[in-house]
């Protein structure tokens, strides 16, 4: 197995990050036929995501996000184009959202 492991600080505040994290769940669902699952919490979200051969989890928070992924044995040959192409998603909704935590603030 091989492991996927993204940070990400940001300073949009727990709401916009929420929204961050709806879309980039709704984007896994749709373009990777992801099963996503939004847990919230207090303080913190965590996004739960699995489909055959990959599972893993995000933690959405005030001031960052934490990525952890779980590659299983054929897809970890492509470990590096997988965290390639999450680390772009994750980037791209943080910056469509950058906007909208400057409107909140």
């Amino acid at each position: 197995m091989s492991d996927i492991r993204i940070r990400r600080e940001h300073d949009l505040g727990l709401d916009v990050a929420r929204a961050v994290a709806d879309d980039w769940a709704e984007q896994c669902r749709t373009q990777f036929d992801m099963q996503c699952r939004i847990v919230r919490g207090e303080s913190s979200d965590t996004v739960e995501f699995r489909r055959s051969g990959v599972n893993g989890r995000l933690v959405v928070a005030a001031d960052h996000f934490d990525l952890d992924a779980k590659l299983g044995f054929l897809l970890g040959a492509f470990s590096k184009t997988i965290e390639r192409e999450i680390r772009s998603n994750l980037d791209q909704q943080l910056a469509r959202h950058a906007g909208d935590a400057k409107k909140s603030g």
